[in-house]
């Protein structure tokens, strides 16, 4: 259950703003984890949020990182805030 907790963790330090939006629209899940079988369903049920997963979850990961680095000014900008 660490995952999970993690999780859950996450969801309770997440600011109202950005919560609002998951509790609304769910948690997509990405990556290869998305993939272990039964494992979206629990998440569910431990969090009582939707979760679904991504059209191409492994695929997903790739990409995300991709648009990241292309906006890597952006990225060091809200890391300098957050300090």
């Amino acid at each position: 259950m660490h995952i999970v907790d993690n999780v859950k963790h996450v969801l309770e330090k997440t600011p109202p703003e950005l919560a609002a939006d998951i509790v609304d629209k769910g948690i997509v899940m990405t990556g290869g984890g998305a993939m272990i079988r039964h494992f979206p369903k629990l998440l569910s049920n431990h969090t009582q949020l939707p979760v679904s997963l991504a059209e191409t979850p492994l695929e997903s990961v790739v990409l995300g990182t991709g648009m990241a680095l292309d906006k890597l000014d952006v990225l060091r900008k809200i890391e300098k805030a957050e300090r």
